[in-house]
């Protein structure tokens, strides 16, 4: 679950995922139980009310969407939206109840994540039957990979993701630190190591790096530092039949990456109060995209947007945000397309994207994005985006990864984050990531590895 406050121009809190409240309540209410329920929805004739429901995020978010919906009942008379806002906070606690009870709306958003399982439990209807190939073939691959669950695209997104890390200039030079500064270059590992001794040794503070702690619990810790795991060579489980995490989130290479993150606990500042890389008191910052209009108002020219640090199978990010689909239930599922098709006009993704500061989903209104358009100060995260891994295997030569799509996400990303918090503890990387090995490959052991019946 996404957090934020209401402006968007400092947003304190991560902007996607889904938090470990709402995977616990998923969990609670039987989310591994495989079920074709709300399957007696109806194409519908394309005409007459539908209901969408909008998770209640930030201010200018939420109004762009009103403004979409008002707009598009305007524009013809054959389709009415009728726009449900629930609060962000307990807004998938709301789905899940809604899902058990059998009354979900007919176009739902949802944390990209959890796609997979409400695909698994037979919530979703899959959209390549009611969406044209020129809607379809203007997603990026990023965008295009995070709907896509067992060859079929079930989501829509209007807006994705970025990672990276920001760095002072003023900072670094006065230090005599070299950072990347062509595409394709990154620190490695140990020279990311080397740059905060040598910004420490400098500047005489030892806490110089902030690694967005500040973004609280919950989903950042997988969104943020999984790419630690891809980077390393590993994975949260193996992609080829998502049936183990063991040998992947467990390797010796991913076991010593994060003993190298570990070792940077003694130049992290707690950042409790949001503002340890605005006010100056770290030169660099691993966070996403939603920092940057923050950033960018506080430090000027001075801010430089860097890669996450290469641990050998080259830099990488995380990808995905917030994702449209029509419920199995709906009895006018062609209308709810056609609000969804709306929705990704080059227009309304612009105007989405212009309001939360994410990157745009389509290839279209990407290249026309005052932020990450070519030559535009994201320009980093939209090249990201467009080298993403997809569904195929991790390599050097792409650099951002979808999280699994597999129904076993919500359990993943769960001992994920605990085994994280035991590492950045002083815990042994070795002996927290075998938990979660553990932890995960019972529960898809428990569940008949999520095969379809």
């Amino acid at each position: 679950m996404r957090v934020t406050t209401d402006r968007v121009r400092a947003p304190s809190r991560i902007r996607l995922g889904a938090s470990a409240t709402a995977v616990a309540t998923v969990l609670a209410l039987g989310l591994g139980a495989c079920s074709s329920g709300g399957s007696s929805g109806a194409a519908g004739d394309g005409t007459g009310e539908i209901t969408a429901w909008f998770h209640s995020g930030q201010g200018p978010e939420r109004d762009t969407l009103k403004r979409q919906v008002k707009e598009f009942n305007a524009s013809q008379d054959d389709v009415t939206v009728k726009l449900k806002l629930l609060p962000e906070g307990s807004y998938n606690d709301q789905v899940q109840a809604a899902s058990a009870a059998g009354d979900l709306p007919d176009v739902l958003d949802f944390d990209g994540p959890l796609l997979y399982n409400y695909v698994y439990k037979g919530k979703l209807v899959p959209l390549d039957d009611y969406v044209p190939d020129s809607v379809t073939s203007n997603l990026t691959k990023a965008s295009r990979a995070q709907g896509t669950y067992d060859g079929k695209l079930y989501s829509l997104a209007t807006f994705d993701s970025g990672l990276g890390v920001y760095g002072n200039r003023k900072l670094l030079d006065e230090a005599g630190v070299d950072y990347p500064r062509k595409p394709g270059e990154s620190w490695t590992a140990r020279e990311f190591t080397a740059a905060l001794k040598k910004l420490a040794d400098h500047t005489g503070r030892s806490r110089v790096l902030d690694l967005g702690l500040a973004n609280g619990k919950g989903e950042w810790f997988t969104y943020g530092y999984s790419p630690v795991v891809w980077s390393a060579g590993g994975d949260l489980i193996d992609r080829e039949e998502y049936r183990s995490a063991d040998g992947v989130l467990n390797s010796p290479k991913v076991v010593d990456a994060f003993r190298t993150v570990q070792s940077w606990k003694k130049y992290t500042d707690p950042d409790t109060d949001g503002s340890g890389f605005t006010s100056g008191r770290t030169a660099l910052s691993w966070n996403g995209h939603w920092q940057y209009a923050g950033f960018s108002e506080a430090l000027g020219d001075d801010l430089v947007v860097l890669p996450v640090p290469d641990f050998g199978v080259g830099s990488k990010s995380g990808q995905g945000s917030w994702n449209w689909g029509i419920t199995s239930s709906s009895k006018n599922q062609k209308a709810a397309a056609e609000f969804l098709q709306y929705l990704m006009q080059d227009e309304q993704v612009l105007a989405m994207t212009e309001a939360n500061g994410a990157p745009p989903a389509t290839r279209s209104a990407m290249e026309k994005s005052a932020l990450y358009g070519p030559g535009k100060p994201l320009e980093r995260f939209a090249a990201q985006l467009k080298d993403s891994c997809g569904s195929g295997p991790i390599t050097m030569k792409c650099t951002t990864v979808p999280r699994p799509a597999t129904p076993a996400y919500p359990v993943i990303t769960s001992a994920f984050q605990k085994a994280w918090a035991d590492i950045w503890d002083g815990g042994d990387p070795r002996a927290a990531l075998d938990k979660a090995v553990e932890e995960i490959d019972t529960d898809i052991e428990d569940n008949d590895g999520y095969q379809q019946p």
